[in-house]
């Protein structure tokens, strides 16, 4: 591999015009591809195999003009202070307000308050509901515009009115603190590189590869039903990834520059080495996204599949037009140690040199590899305690900011009605094979009744047919509640003992069941997900290393920074510690897909520490340094590279933490805690003091899978020698074996 790549490299450094016009075609190809794209419609959230989502297909099927999956809107209304919803002149505003929203053709039906008794006890709060035949993201801008007029005209005539409900369900934004985080990954690599050119290199590739994916995803977004988050996770993942290969890339081009090799030849040699490193940890990445399949709830599977994409275009960029960008920078990217003179460079130092931080900080840890290893563990375990009271919930209106209608209209119908109207249970009983479906009916509502926690449970309404019946259940509690959870579970064993030995079922659906089934079905998926994503990635990195024990180390390692990240999480989320620095105006249960999404992404990360790291340690092992001197050798190259692309993927995704929608919020913070975890506490620490307590065993592999596993000399073994790349493959093998 090492050969092929660089060849590739020479090619892009001779040829760069060639390779620049294929990039700059491509990103004009996707940019035209996103402009000419329709809008995109409806992006359903199916959940294959789930009860809430069989009762949605029955519905469907039974109800046909229900709009069981269309987008709904909640229109609450409060009397002045003094007065009642009840009073004559507020009650005419309600009435008028229905009639406003009833005009539309997209609306599918609007409840009288008055008439569907959906006015609170005291008489204060009362809501409308408006059902719209389509789902929220493919409602006309004009429907949300009369949605928001007619309420307008009622807070004009006195009332105080919110609205709640999916339809005015507006795309995320970041805000600017993306921004900001780009332009700290630019001071990074200006202090990395000591080079502005050298320095904006990497942040041209990676937006161009970014800008590709993300405007392919757009151009894909209608026939393949991705909806927003998906172009986000893939601009968060693609920019941090796409920042680092190319980092690691030009870092070692500046390496072989000054070992005193030519330019097209330190750009071949570059890509051959750092560049079988990008390959892999690409990979890994890919491997652990793709793998998000296993869940099989489509809308993770695609943004998984997307943001794949998007890595997978960042490694060829950086493999491509990373050394075609050198060949036009020609002299002005300078040899590892030399600065531009607008930063400093050309001045004669007035001491001499010293070791650099990372060959000083490897040295103390392979003298001190036990107090190391158990402080950074100790470190670890501490903050990953809170992960033992996670709790999982999917986000609803009540995790909204204060400063929303949605959030308001929430706090109003939970102050009228009671906590529970905010996550209404519909009960799905089907009576088609029933010799009595009516008396069915009638069973399971009274049985529903006599729960615990059921505040009202309204008459079953058949349909046409008169063979199926819905029947609305408001619980005592807050729809992400442990409570609500339990009660969803005794309607669905109360309806299965009512039609056990009877033809008929009883299902429990609607946003609140759909939730806690999504989040059963991501923690029954999550050990399989863990078991195939780190085995697939842990035979991957033997053939890399071409060793049992670093792998294993390295998937351990992994572990141990996702649980400590998994603590972090909860602590400001769930425990509310730090919650106003980071924004959350709303503590309670993690998102139900945090787990397993931040098992995926930060797998595939943190694997490219180490694989940039360790194949550094095992270059310099391979020729003929002892493993002690190779740990630090592999720090001297490569620590400080690390480093900066460690904390540039901070960055970008503490970037992510100014957004307004509370999950992409959730994710920027963890990955980025996870990160720091992984990057500084078990690459920086632990992993050296392991390696340096394990000694040569370190680097063993039986004889009989040596002979067996592929040789892709990750190491770039077979470029000693010659400026074609080219050795004696016997010769190769046999160092690789040392």
């Amino acid at each position: 591999m090492a050969t092929f790549l660089y060849r590739l490299g020479r090619f892009s450094f001779r040829r760069r015009h060639i390779v620049a016009f294929i990039w700059v075609a491509l990103l004009t190809l996707a940019g035209v591809g996103a402009a000419s794209a329709p809008t995109p419609g409806t992006t359903s959230f199916s959940i294959p195999g789930t009860e809430a989502q069989k009762a949605f297909d029955l519905l469907e099927e039974r109800f046909p003009g229900m709009s069981a999956d269309g987008a709904t809107a909640r229109v609450v209304f409060k009397a002045p202070a003094g007065e009642k919803m009840t009073d004559a002149e507020n009650k005419a505003t309600v009435r008028e307000t229905v009639r406003e929203l009833a005009d539309g053709s997209e609306v599918a039906a609007v409840a009288d308050p008055y008439q569907a008794r959906s006015v609170s006890r005291d008489g204060t709060v009362a809501y409308a509901q408006v059902t719209y035949k389509v789902s929220g993201m493919e409602l006309k801008d004009t429907t949300k515009e009369a949605l928001e007029g007619a309420a307008e005209d009622a807070r004009d005539a006195g009332l105080t009115v919110e609205i709640g409900g999916d339809a005015l369900q507006a795309v995320p934004h970041t805000g600017s603190s993306e921004i900001i985080g780009i332009a700290v990954a630019a001071v990074v690599l200006v202090i990395t590189f000591g080079s502005l050119l050298a320095a904006g290199l990497p942040l041209l590739t990676a937006i161009i590869g970014v800008g590709i994916g993300v405007a392919t995803i757009t151009a894909l977004a209608s026939p393949l039903d991705l909806g927003s988050t998906t172009s986000t996770l893939a601009t968060m993942i693609g920019l941090a990834v796409g920042i680092d290969y190319a980092l690691f890339i030009v870092s070692r081009y500046r390496a072989e520059l000054a070992e005193g090799r030519d330019r097209e030849e330190a750009a071949g040699r570059a890509v051959g080495t750092a560049g079988s490193a990008v390959v892999f940890a690409g990979l890994t990445v890919v491997i652990a996204l793709v793998g998000l399949s296993v869940v099989n709830i489509p809308m993770l599977t695609k943004m998984g599949i997307a943001a794949a994409g998007t890595v997978a275009i960042a490694v060829l960029i950086a493999l491509t037009m990373i050394p075609a960008l050198l060949g036009y920078a020609g002299r002005r990217v300078r040899p590892t140690g030399e600065k531009s003179k607008l930063l400093g460079g050309g001045r004669t130092p007035k001491k001499p040199a010293r070791p650099n931080m990372g060959t000083r900080w490897a040295s103390f840890v392979v003298r001190r590899p036990v107090a190391v290893l158990l402080l950074g563990i100790l470190g670890l375990g501490a903050a990953a305690v809170p992960a033992a009271s996670l709790e999982l919930g999917l986000p609803d209106d009540g995790s909204q900011p204060t400063s929303t209608t949605q959030r308001r209209a929430y706090d109003l119908l939970s102050e009228g009605f009671g906590p529970g109207f905010n996550g209404p249970l519909m009960v799905v009983v089907d009576g088609k094979d029933s010799a009595n479906p009516q008396t069915l009916f009638t069973d399971v509502a009274d049985e529903v009744k006599g729960l615990d926690n059921v505040v009202t449970v309204t008459p079953p309404a058949p349909n046409k047919a008169g063979d199926t019946a819905t029947i609305t259940v408001i619980p005592d509690a807050k729809p992400s509640s442990a409570t609500t959870e339990e009660l969803v579970h005794a309607i669905r064993d109360t309806g299965a003992d009512l039609t056990a030995g009877k033809d008929g079922q009883v299902l429990v659906t609607g946003a609140t069941a759909m939730n806690i089934d999504v989040s059963q079905k991501l923690n029954d998926a999550l050990l399989p997900y863990l078991a195939l994503v780190v085995g697939l990635a842990f035979l991957l990195l033997i053939v890399v290393f071409r060793s049992i024990l670093v792998p294993l180390k390295a998937a351990l390692g992994f572990l141990l920074s996702v649980l400590a990240a998994l603590g972090a999480v909860v602590a400001v989320f769930q425990w509310g510690w730090l919650s106003g620095l980071m924004g959350v105006e709303e503590t309670g249960p993690v998102m139900s897909m945090m787990p397993i999404f931040m098992v995926g992404v930060v797998f595939g990360l943190a694997m490219d520490y180490e694989v940039f790291l360790v194949t550094r340690m095992r270059e310099a092992y391979v020729h003929g340094e002892k493993p002690g001197q190779a740990i630090v050798t592999g720090f001297k190259h490569g620590a400080r590279v690390v480093t900066a692309a460690a904390v540039i993927m901070m960055a970008v995704f503490a970037g992510f933490i100014g957004s307004s929608e509370s999950m992409v919020k959730m994710i920027g913070f963890g990955l980025a805690i996870a990160v720091f975890f992984d990057a500084f506490v078990v690459r920086m620490a632990i992993v050296p003091a392991v390696l340096a307590l394990l000694g040569k065993k370190a680097w063993w592999l039986p004889k009989w899978l040596d002979r067996a596993l592929p040789n892709v000399d990750v190491e770039g073994e077979g470029l000693r020698t010659g400026t074609d790349g080219r050795k004696d493959p016997d010769e190769d093998r046999e160092l690789v074996r040392v």
